[in-house]
């Protein structure tokens, strides 16, 4: 991959450079890390002509690695207001990978208030007005584009709650079924899309092979022993049974589940979102696993059916499960799916929803466990209703309006469903990562309630997942024993370009990315005073086992003196 395709919607222009030497080796969240702390002026408004979008398959995209196919967002967020990169599976970055582009950068706002597609082939780009595509449904929209450019396309697109920029909205990204139902969902990243006037990236990749490492028998080798040894480790094959819903029975009692608005205490039925539970249920209606990208060997991905036997939702995951489940008290499993539809749909990350339905709770306006409400107003969201447009701008802004103190939101973002009282050094990685409250951005689940060790345990998992969101690794398709995946990446690498890296320089990939971000986000004003949890979670003792989060401040703070 060498290419760089740049978009300017100012202009209408499209331009494609070979990548800089020293862009080598980044990819995905490192490479959108250095473009953006190199181009975009840290103090810029989110939705203003000098911020862009950074669209990055990671380093080993195009190959035949399996499981190596997510695809990196980056921009500065209009939620946290920092740097932020969002990554998501799907089909989008194989085929970027497979095209040889390295990046697309877009940047500029269009002077007519205009929706446009940037489609993409083996011949480069083209901006194409879709007036007719505006307001559309992330279904309905790629229906249309697939009827337009063929089945195997890859689509990355906006539903109307980008268009709209609220700052809960998602990045989709088409699965390996055409679907809509893989999402860059945090920070509000499609409303940076949707201020660029672009609904849909296509990517037609068409007639292209698979990129052939310069090491074929060493890459080879290296693929043999990553699937032995995930043949034989118990959890991804829990997770090829279960998908990430398998963890809730355990999370549910250590209390790290979120339930009643991070209040905590048991909801009642709660094994009707089991990880078995569902299992049952959907294979009992025709659903299924399988992997959201080419080349997946885990397959935990869930295609949802309903009681009609029909597709509901994909990708049904723990963090949609809790927080527009437990978190809002509501335990009916197609309820809950029918509402992650809707998210999906419409473009907002359920995470955030979520959350900021839960404030609508606190302050009497649904009851809890009101599942019917909910679903009416996630339909006033589609609508443009008064209080759809409210939890459309996230936890932070819908607290606000309401008038709430008790708001479960760390540097602007929604804490996601691992409750940092129970989980503290997932705590330590809300309070310091660049991500703001991103659980995918260090999550550590070891003695997991003792104060011991747990800003390192946050510091490892943190340069872990740096490093894999850069070459475009899936976490769920690691073995259970993280630290086996440097050496994977380190042959891998070495293999496919050429190199001799060593197990330091792989990890100098996650370091030098987070030193990336943190630069940014000091020269957009964030200091060591952002690095704090809301101080219910400090006071709060959270049941079953009365913990509060106790990490010292200046224990925190020291992490990353590097």
């Amino acid at each position: 991959m060498n290419k760089i395709i740049r978009i300017d919607m100012t202009g209408l222009k499209r331009t494609t450079e070979k990548s800089p030497q020293d862009y080598q080796l980044l990819g995905g969240r490192g490479l959108s890390a250095r473009i953006l702390n190199t181009e975009v002026p840290a103090m810029t408004h989110p939705l203003s002509n000098e911020n862009k979008v950074v669209v990055a398959p990671g380093l080993l995209a195009g190959t035949m690695a399996p499981s190596f196919g997510r695809i990196s967002f980056g921009s500065k967020s209009p939620l946290t207001k920092t740097i932020k990169e969002a990554n998501a599976g799907g089909t989008a970055a194989q085929k970027l990978g497979r095209l040889g582009i390295k990046a697309i950068v877009v940047q500029g706002k269009p002077k007519e208030n205009q929706i446009y597609i940037i489609y993409i082939d083996s011949k480069g780009a083209q901006i194409l007005p879709v007036p007719d595509l505006a307001g559309k449904m992330n279904y309905d929209l790629v229906d249309s584009l697939r009827d337009r450019y063929g089945k195997d396309i890859g689509v990355i697109s906006i539903g109307p709650a980008g268009e709209a920029k609220m700052t809960a909205s998602t990045i989709a990204v088409t699965d390996q079924d055409g679907r809509p139902s893989r999402h860059a969902a945090r920070g509000g990243l499609g409303a940076v899309m949707g201020s660029k006037g672009v609904k849909a990236i296509v990517i037609n990749a068409k007639g292209t092979r698979a990129i052939e490492p310069l090491d074929k028998e060493g890459f080879k080798e290296t693929i043999r022993d990553l699937l032995e040894i995930l043949k034989r480790d118990k959890g991804t094959q829990s997770l090829s049974k279960f998908g990430t819903p398998r963890v809730i029975s355990f999370l549910s009692q250590l209390g790290s589940m979120p339930s009643w608005n991070y209040h905590g205490g048991p909801v009642k039925d709660i094994e009707n979102i089991f990880g078995e539970t569902i299992s049952e249920v959907n294979q009992g209606r025709g659903g299924r696993m399988h992997g959201c990208m080419p080349g997946c060997v885990i397959q935990c991905s869930i295609v949802f059916h309903g009681e009609d036997g029909k597709h509901l939702t994909s990708a049904l995951e723990y963090e949609t499960l809790a927080m527009l489940g437990t978190n809002l008290g509501i335990t009916n499993l197609d309820a809950i799916a029918r509402m992650d539809s809707m998210c999906d749909n419409l473009g907002v990350d359920t995470i955030e929803v979520g959350s900021a339905m839960a404030q609508l709770m606190e302050a009497g306006i649904i009851r809890f466990g009101d599942e019917q409400k909910v679903l009416e107003t996630l339909k006033e969201l589609e609508e443009g209703g008064p209080m759809g447009k409210i939890i459309g701008q996230g936890t932070a802004f819908t607290s606000q309006f309401l008038g709430l103190d008790r708001v479960p939101v760390c540097k602007g973002q929604a804490i996601p469903a691992h409750d940092p009282r129970a989980c503290k050094a997932v705590g330590v990685t809300y309070c310091t990562s660049p991500m703001g409250a991103d659980h995918t951005a260090g999550l550590d689940y070891r003695d997991s309630m003792s104060k011991e060790g747990q800003v390192k345990k946050s510091y490892d998992a943190q340069i872990l997942n740096a490093t894999i969101d850069s070459v475009g690794s899936c976490f769920l398709a690691m073995p259970t024993k993280a630290p086996l995946i440097y050496d994977v990446i380190e042959k891998l690498i070495n293999a496919t370009y050429g190199t001799d890296l060593s197990k330091e320089d792989i990890l100098n990939i996650g370091i030098n990315t987070i030193k990336e971000e943190l630069a940014f986000n000091h020269s957009a004003g964030w200091t060591d005073i952002h690095n704090r949890l809301p101080e219910f979670i400090k006071k709060e003792k959270l049941q079953p086992h009365n913990v509060v989060f106790d990490i010292p401040q200046d224990e925190i703070e020291s992490i990353f003196n590097f």
